[in-house]
């Protein structure tokens, strides 16, 4: 699966902003690199005050982007291609500009007014509670007109939907069938965990983690706010809107820990299809160690049966390059590619695109503007394709800047570099296609003699093969003949070199990962 942020992909009409059209006409690419399913952030109308995820219409297309006709043409197209599309839905706040909501805070009677999360003033005024928004500050807006406040977890322009009420309920189930009748392949769901909160609006404890410079969202535990007992319910009714269709998927936005993240497969596997696991997107410590004990315990904890999913980067966090360096990037991409389940990739990943600096005066993300620092704009970017003005990304003026290094660092130039990104992306996904004990094969780690040194095995049937990967900054030779007597080596991270090697003694260079076929 291939994340594109539609405002950073491709600008088809030069007014700086990528957009559907542009989408359409890069959909070539996306199957010349092996992807299987675009994700598209989001595209509904929306005033843009958290660039999309504010929506005021969830049934038509922002004219930033283009039109439903826009749309359909590029579901058309996609599945032409073989391609799925998944939506991001966005069911745990509107906009305070959708219809919804204005009729919800016209009136404390308003028929509409339990549409949304209303609370009176603490005891001696002030906010309800102590909750605190993603953004920073309370979570809390006072509304003037009618003098109660509303909720929003997020920016104060983004109030929160009442999911306990079942009129709010239908309606967001009627938004889902809406686009899996226009031949949506699925939803990603934004902030799952976020839409039940507890009845009683009891205070969020402080997070003793938390440090002077932290982004704010972490000040608290969100243990009223999140992961409420009730939500499980609730995803089994979405589940069952999606089973009313083909083939559709569910996938869950869910920064939780392993443990709880696993429950929302459902006792009965009528959960989402796929809970997102961030695991490698929030991983610390990039030496072989703590991967595999990541990895292990993740697998443990499956349900029977679940299928597993992992996540390198998104919109939301700096991209891997920034996040472990150039030389371990191209490690983490063999480890994601070659991992039991379905890999996410993000836009520009697979070309090694680094994160921007964007100067105060031309930051946009409402996140950057309350916590300096720990803006998204970095990792959203606009997508390099050539060495033409703004990186072939639009005629017009980008609405991010584009990468310095875009010259050098695109897809036209990597195109044409056997040992690029783009080539080993290519790769990976080539025998991910080719090879069933990579793409469903079962998984079993290895133990090796070095602490630089992960490696596994993925099998199916009478094919197996051996992935090793060195994240030490030294040569490793390493002796796995307990996998196999030979073998041959199908792909290097470094992409020079392949023929039979001996798994007893596998050498392996600083930062690099290859991909053995094992052969009695």
């Amino acid at each position: 699966m291939y994340q594109i942020y539609p405002r950073s992909f491709l600008d088809s009409d030069g007014d700086g902003v990528g957009d559907l059209r542009g989408i359409t006409r890069r959909l070539g690419y996306l199957r010349e690199i092996g992807v299987d399913v675009l994700w598209l952030s989001p595209i509904y109308p929306s005033p843009m005050a958290d660039f999309g995820y504010d929506v005021s219409c969830y049934t038509d297309v922002h004219p930033l982007f283009g039109t439903l006709e826009d749309f359909d043409v590029l579901v058309n197209e996609a599945h032409r291609l073989g391609l799925k599309v998944v939506l991001d839905f966005v069911p745990n706040h509107s906009s305070d500009e959708h219809p919804w909501f204005v009729e919800s805070r016209s009136s404390r009677d308003n028929l509409k007014r339990d549409w949304y999360v209303w609370r009176d003033a603490a005891p001696g005024g002030g906010p309800p509670n102590n909750w605190e928004s993603y953004f920073g500050g309370p979570a809390w807006e006072k509304d003037v007109n009618t003098g109660q406040y509303y909720l929003h977890l997020f920016h104060k322009k983004q109030p929160d939907l009442n999911w306990r009420n079942p009129q709010t309920r239908e309606a967001m189930f009627d938004v889902m069938r809406f686009w899996f009748e226009r031949g949506v392949d699925g939803f990603r769901v934004d902030v799952l965990a976020a839409l039940m909160k507890d009845e009683a609006f009891r205070d969020n404890p402080p997070d003793p983690g938390w440090r002077e410079g932290d982004p704010p969202f972490l000040r608290q535990q969100r243990l009223y706010t999140e992961d409420r007992p009730e939500i499980h319910e609730l995803v089994r009714e979405m589940r069952a809107v999606a089973n009313e269709y083909d083939e559709r998927v569910l996938i869950g936005e869910l920064y939780l820990p392993l443990d709880r993240l696993v429950t929302y497969y459902g006792e009965q596997l009528d959960g989402v299809h796929l809970p997102f696991n961030f695991g490698l997107v929030l991983l610390k410590e990039w030496k072989a160690g703590a991967v595999r004990r990541l990895v292990e315990e993740y697998e443990a904890l499956l349900p029977e049966n679940a299928w597993p999913n992992w996540v390198l980067g998104n919109h939301d966090n700096p991209r891997i390059e920034n996040r472990i360096g150039r030389a371990r990037a191209r490690l983490a991409q063999m480890l994601l590619l070659t991992l039991r389940g379905t890999p996410t990739c993000y836009y520009g990943d697979e070309i090694g695109m680094r994160d921007v600096e964007i100067p105060a005066h031309l930051t946009v993300d409402p996140v950057g503007k309350t916590a300096p620092g720990h803006s998204r704009d970095p990792e959203r970017t606009p997508m390099q394709w050539d060495a033409g003005p703004n990186a072939g990304f639009s005629t017009g003026v980008p609405w991010l800047p584009v990468a310095d290094d875009y010259a050098e660092a695109n897809v036209e130039a990597q195109r044409e570099d056997s040992r690029s990104r783009l080539a080993l992306f290519k790769r990976l996904t080539e025998l991910r296609r080719e090879l069933q004990a990579l793409s469903t094969g079962s998984y079993r780690s290895l133990d090796t003699s070095s602490e630089s040194v992960f490696a596994y095995l993925r099998q199916h049937e009478e094919e197996s093969l051996l992935v090793a990967l060195n994240f030490g900054t030294s040569s490793q030779e390493v002796n796995l003949a307990k996998a196999g007597k030979k073998g041959e080596l199908l792909c290097s991270t470094l992409m020079d070199r392949e023929g039979d090697v001996d798994p007893e003694r596998l050498a392996l260079r600083p930062g690099e990962g290859v991909v053995v076929r094992l052969r009695d």
